[in-house]
């Protein structure tokens, strides 16, 4: 099933949160990204997400950026052109 790239972005951020057991206010108090915009990336409000937030919150879950997107979602099958 293809998706969009902000709905891989949004599933591996879920997927990330899950594995650690944290809740996205925690991760907001971890990464100071805005709740509102945290929860606005889990709910695809956005339609592309800046690498910036990105790498924010990868730095609230301690891991590397290249982490967050060794996933199955950003293969280019996986993903709409």
């Amino acid at each position: 099933m293809e998706m969009q790239l902000n709905e891989a972005i949004s599933a591996r951020l879920t997927e990330l949160l899950k594995e650690r057991g944290m809740t996205q206010y925690q991760l907001y108090m971890k990464s100071g990204v805005p709740k509102s915009t945290i929860g606005n990336v889990v709910n695809c409000s956005y339609d592309s997400v800046k690498l910036r937030i990105i790498h924010e919150l990868c730095q609230g879950l301690e891991i590397d950026i290249s982490d967050f997107f060794q996933s199955p979602l950003f293969h280019e099958n996986n993903l709409e052109p």
